[in-house]
């Protein structure tokens, strides 16, 4: 509860200094911002940062693009393995529909199993 208190306390304060400073204060800190923002040197920071910006992503497209086919591959051949894995497990169906056998293989026809 002491914080809570404590909260309001501080909230009442820079409430009260904040008024007293008033809209003329305001009005010199946003002036400001906006000279800063306007001046010729930020003005070519922000250009330049822009510009790495755009670079970036198109050299980034331009991996992906070529990552793309390679994670695809790679992702149809770990599927595959799984697959493969699988179809050992006892119990489960293969993909031709035969059970497998406990030790991993599938009978042979007229084994008599």
């Amino acid at each position: 509860m002491g914080s809570k208190a404590t909260f309001l306390v501080g909230l009442a304060v820079g409430f009260v200094v904040g008024t007293r400073a008033g809209r003329e204060r305001y009005e010199q800190m946003k002036n400001a911002a906006q000279t800063a923002v306007q001046s010729p040197p930020v003005q070519k920071a922000t250009k330049a940062a822009g510009a790495k910006a755009t670079e970036l992503t198109k050299a980034a497209k331009d991996k992906a693009a070529t990552q793309v086919p390679k994670l695809t591959e790679t992702a149809k051949n770990s599927a595959s393995k799984m697959r493969d894995q699988l179809d050992r497990i006892p119990g489960r169906q293969s993909r031709d529909g035969e059970p497998a056998a406990a030790n991993g293989s599938r009978p042979v026809e007229g084994d008599g199993l």
